[in-house]
């Protein structure tokens, strides 16, 4: 794919979603960290159903460590991975404390020195909560890039590393985004609405459902 037709997709995309960001609830950095630990392997609305709960009695690290880690299961327990996923916030509130102040870093580095924070999550703080240009690359944008040919790659490493030479720099921001909300109503994973997809004409899906 050349880059003129890359730029044409992007600047499609952003017409169309002219406020691209992220379907989790969350009102600070801390609440954004927490809510996209809880959402791996789950979805954007399960865990906002959780939060929805959660957040109005604890939303910060030293109020989840009160609350504690049988306290926090009750409210995360409709989440996939629940066990999981509460051993490792209540280890990530006391990292933040001991080491930033109770504050979310705002570095790579820090971020996925904390529990249960990966490179897609860290990727997705640094985007979303302080602005950086980052791109996550989570099953949506790896299929769509993929599929799409904008950036092909054989794994999210590669995809994320390719999306980042290649995404035109006025859509670098909010290309994470752009692409997350095309790939999950649009550009499906068992059945894309390519009739009604805006880029068709410029997507190089070989079989596309016309």
């Amino acid at each position: 794919m050349n880059p003129q037709k890359r730029q044409a997709i992007f600047d499609r995309l952003a017409v169309a979603i002219p406020n691209p960001t992220t379907e989790l609830s969350y009102s600070s950095s801390f609440e954004l960290l927490v809510a996209v630990v809880l959402s791996a392997q789950a979805t954007d609305v399960g865990v906002n159903k959780a939060t929805a709960k959660l957040f109005p009695v604890v939303n910060t690290p030293e109020a989840i460590l009160a609350l504690g880690l049988d306290g926090l299961k009750t409210y995360i327990k409709t989440i996939g991975l629940f066990n999981a996923k509460a051993a490792n916030i209540i280890t990530l509130c006391q990292q933040l404390l001991d080491k930033h102040n109770g504050q979310v870093p705002e570095t790579r580095e820090d971020l996925e020195a904390l529990a249960g924070v990966g490179r897609k999550t860290a990727n997705v703080i640094l985007n979303t909560a302080f602005g950086q240009a980052t791109i996550a690359v989570d099953t949506h944008i790896f299929r769509v890039s993929n599929r799409t040919k904008i950036a092909p790659g054989k794994n999210v490493l590669e995809v994320e590393r390719k999306l980042d030479k290649w995404v035109p720099k006025n859509h670098k921001k909010a290309a994470h985004h752009l692409l997350i909300l095309h790939g999950r109503y649009t550009c499906m994973a068992r059945k894309p609405k390519c009739a009604q997809c805006l880029i068709a004409d410029l997507c190089e899906y070989e079989i596309k459902l016309i």
